[in-house]
């Protein structure tokens, strides 16, 4: 089976990749359309800026690449919200995959970023059998996506939001299994057994 970790200018690749080998997956790690194509399944982790890591997906013509895959694909942090349709982060037009917005978190009573963990609620769909509801796992990030059909987990910090999406073959989540203990193993268990 062939796993494929998009390179693009946004960060996280090594620690991933880490992670999958600890499941028993050596992933390629590339930016090549063929190789992406191919792929049995198909990573895009992400840490970094919305409007930057966009501009280097299409000057690659991977957004057009992403957006007709059809093999199990899985979006992280940046990843995620880089599927979804328009980012504050830079006033960005993004893949459009998910029908919902990214938008900066204003609070004056919590801090932003949220950094650490939080738990997971409403689990949906088999990327997260084994995982219980109110799981922790630990995020970083200071824009969230909106609640929408395509939500299958959701976390609170100051308000709900979407932690994790689907629609058809695209899945993406807010958190960092590769940072998240047995239940971010467990849940890219579940991505590969897809």
């Amino acid at each position: 089976m062939k796993t494929v970790i998009i390179k693009y200018n946004a960060g996280n690749t090594r620690s991933v990749s880490f992670a999958l080998e600890r499941i028993g997956i050596n992933a390629l790690i590339t930016d090549d359309a063929d190789e992406i194509l191919t792929a049995d399944k198909v990573i895009m982790p992400g840490v970094g800026e919305a409007s930057s890591a966009m501009q280097y997906l299409r000057e690659k013509k991977l957004d057009t690449v992403i957006c007709s895959l059809t093999q199990p694909f899985l979006g992280i942090c940046l990843g995620m919200q880089l599927m979804c349709n328009y980012s504050e982060e830079g006033k960005t037009n993004c893949l459009g995959i998910f029908d919902q917005d990214i938008k900066l978190f204003t609070f004056s009573e919590l801090k932003v970023p949220q950094m650490g963990w939080n738990t997971i609620t409403d689990l949906k769909t088999n990327l997260f059998r084994g995982i219980k509801e109110n799981e922790y796992q630990y995020l970083v990030h200071s824009y969230y996506a909106e609640l929408g059909n395509n939500t299958i987990a959701k976390t609170n910090y100051g308000i709900n939001y979407s932690t994790a999406l689907n629609k058809n073959n695209f899945y993406g989540v807010q958190f960092h299994p590769e940072k998240s203990g047995v239940a971010g193993q467990t849940l890219l268990e579940n991505f590969i057994k897809l």
